[in-house]
């Protein structure tokens, strides 16, 4: 089909009047909202939300994924001509899809970035909408996982990721991207027993009752004997999916603060997420792009496509 021409319908961030449909518009040009989405505030007749959050203050290595938003909006851009492959039908035409913009507050006042991160979510949440994230690193779960939890209950966690982040911290006031679902279990806002990590590769023996399923099970027993595990455990239960990037082999996604060998391909991860199709999702995030550590952009592509296969999930789990 056509690119838009200059007859008005231009730069869909600004003028789309419709929040559903594909955009036909050259990739390397105009504003860079998640999909061609138009940049609203305007939440009424929205279902799904996607909005950024510039936030890496929490890192134990490399810093950087603050610029995650952004590049995973830019390497977005690819994406919205056609429907997502492999789903059957067309979530962005389905679904009423808007980027929200990213979530602002002051990086000098790092003590007051939880609450302000979970009044966004919860914002979002109160109009009747469900958020899709960007990292920014991956302790912006635990602040968006406060506002879910106190609309939905205890939620199932879908976890992809080379780490576990349940190390034990009682320090509840600490940013930590290391120790956030630790705290996360001891305030009830997730279920370890039906919850799910897929594709660790760090040894931690505080497993809290996660179900572990990790990159060397993949591996060798495939991404859909993966999935179908996964499907059983999480049953019919509301669950919240966060996939940290350096869940991905960092030959796939380098640009990334803590990345460990031996992780899973981008192959295995879009298997597996189509797979899932059929989980009760109710919002999920991408997190630790960290485009500095990849000048090919590569992992924010990688970032990109999770989060429309995210999308895809949600929209399926409303089709029903």
């Amino acid at each position: 089909m056509a690119l838009e021409d200059a007859s008005g319908e231009v730069d869909n961030a600004f003028t789309r009047r419709e929040a559903r449909g594909l955009s036909y518009e050259a990739a390397y040009g105009g504003a860079l909202s998640f999909l061609r989405r138009r940049y609203t505030k305007d939440l009424t007749g929205v279902d799904v939300a996607v909005t950024g959050v510039p936030f890496d203050l929490s890192v134990t290595n490399r810093p950087g994924c603050r610029l995650g938003p952004r590049a995973i909006r830019e390497a977005s851009s690819l994406q919205p001509f056609d429907p997502p492959y492999g789903w059957g039908f067309d979530p962005m035409t389905e679904v009423s899809v808007v980027d929200y913009g990213d979530l602002a507050f002051d990086y000098g006042k790092a003590a007051g970035f939880p609450a302000a991160l979970t009044t966004h979510i919860a914002g979002i949440l109160e109009a009747g909408v469900a958020p899709l994230t960007m990292g920014g690193d991956h302790y912006i779960t635990y602040p968006i996982l406060r506002a879910m939890a106190a609309k939905h209950g205890p939620l199932s966690l879908l976890q992809f990721d080379a780490h576990s982040d349940t190390w034990p911290d009682e320090d509840f006031d600490r940013l930590d991207h290391g120790t956030m679902f630790y705290k996360a279990v001891k305030e009830g806002l997730i279920d370890p027993s039906r919850s799910v990590q897929v594709g660790i590769r760090t040894t931690n023996e505080t497993d809290l009752g996660f179900h572990v399923i990790d990159a060397r099970e993949v591996h060798e027993a495939g991404p859909a004997a993966a999935a179908e595990k996964i499907r059983a455990i999480l049953g019919t239960h509301k669950t919240y999916l966060t996939f940290d990037i350096d869940c991905l082999d960092p030959g796939t996604a380098p640009g990334t603060g803590t990345p460990v060998w031996g992780g899973l391909s981008a192959g295995q991860a879009a298997i597996l997420l189509r797979d899932l199709a059929g989980i009760h999702l109710v919002g999920g995030d991408v997190v630790e792009v960290s485009p500095p550590y990849d000048p090919s952009g590569a992992t924010a592509v990688a970032g990109a496509h999770v989060l429309t296969e995210i999308l895809c999930l949600w929209a399926w789990t409303r089709r029903g």
